[in-house]
């Protein structure tokens, strides 16, 4: 049995996804700009750049998500 994909979906319907990618998303961006600002809090030696990296990964994260998974926009949509 084929996949579906999100070419093949019901017109109205929304998108369905896979939610391991997500939360890959959202650790990824903790991890990445966590251990970023980790780098230039020892580098620097201050205490503060791993919390901006932290919560501008999920941030980013969380955004990467939303643009990942967000409903395509059709001529229907549009209308109303």
């Amino acid at each position: 049995m084929a996949e579906r994909t999100p070419q093949d979906a019901e017109p109205g319907t929304t998108p369905q996804g896979d939610p391991w990618l997500a939360f890959g998303y959202l650790v990824a961006g903790v991890l990445l700009y966590g251990g970023i600002g980790l780098a230039l809090d020892r580098w620097l030696n201050t205490s503060f750049f791993v919390v901006v990296g932290i919560l501008l990964g999920v941030g980013l994260g969380m955004f990467m998500t939303w643009r990942r998974f967000r409903a395509p926009v059709t001529e229907q949509s549009k209308n109303t």
